[in-house]
């Protein structure tokens, strides 16, 4: 079967789903992303009328791409872990120790079916708490939904390519937030830099599927690297804090 002739095979069987394809030209990513056990996990979304439109990629990643959805008018964001091509080595990384993922078997499905359940976890843990994420709205198997962080189709920037008026305030409104996230929702992030911050108005955090809960036994590692990489990026436009103090104050203040 030719490549074009397996781009219609798979817009048709979208098409049967329901699914509206609003950019054609942009799923030509599609090859490695919507193979069959990802079609599946589309078709009960769809199913669930969760999602009713799909549109290009928001984000293209080694382990998954983020495409544009739609459901009714609300947009949202579909976030696709390729199960060919992910990283499930450094998944396991920081699946082991999670209480919550103890039983997770060690095939290469079922750590991406796990990654994409322990994002959704965290995501839940971190927007009850108050940090500001994209809101988790569903997820199947590779496949999760979240609220879409952006205007007219196009995602909020990186931290690192926007445009901040006073980064000494954004710099302490993130570390609030790494307080918020330890104290409240009892999660380090684990990943935090600039390229895993989006900023419009206000700083959000994304990219949750590496979060730790506190009883891992790195979650202090990662935190520590969390400020490292903060004071880091922040360091070239505001002054920054101490690291050791200001992990000292986030943990002394953690609830029991």
């Amino acid at each position: 079967m030719s490549r074009n002739e397996e781009y219609e095979r798979f817009d048709r069987e979208i098409a049967e789903m329901g699914v509206k394809i609003k950019d054609a030209d942009s799923l030509k990513v599609r090859d490695d992303v919507f193979d069959e056990v990802t079609l599946i996990a589309l078709y009960k979304l769809v199913h669930r009328k969760l999602i009713s439109s799909i549109g290009g990629p928001i984000s293209t990643g080694k382990e998954a791409n983020v495409f544009y959805g739609e459901r009714g008018a609300q947009g949202i964001a579909i976030k696709i872990y390729r199960i060919q091509t992910g990283n499930f080595k450094a998944m396991t990384n920081y699946l082991a120790g999670d209480r919550r993922f103890s039983s997770v078997r060690g095939t290469r499905k079922g750590i991406i079916f796990a990654w994409t359940k322990k994002e959704f976890s965290n995501l839940a843990r971190a927007h009850e708490a108050g940090v500001p994420t994209p809101e988790p709205l569903a997820f199947d198997r590779n496949i999760l939904l979240m609220e879409f962080l952006g205007e007219d189709e196009i995602p909020y920037p990186q931290l690192r390519n926007a445009e901040v008026e006073d980064y000494g305030a954004v710099y302490n409104e993130i570390l609030a937030y790494v307080d918020l996230l330890y104290r409240e929702a009892r999660l380090v992030h684990a990943d935090l830099s600039e390229y895993n911050i989006l900023y419009h108005e206000k700083p959000y955090l994304i990219d949750m599927g590496q979060a730790v809960t506190l009883d891992h036994s790195q979650a202090h590692a990662f935190l520590v690297r969390d400020i490292r990489n903060l004071n880091r990026y922040f360091s070239r436009y505001c002054d920054v804090g101490d690291e050791e103090e200001i992990i000292a104050e986030i943990v002394s203040r953690e609830q029991p």
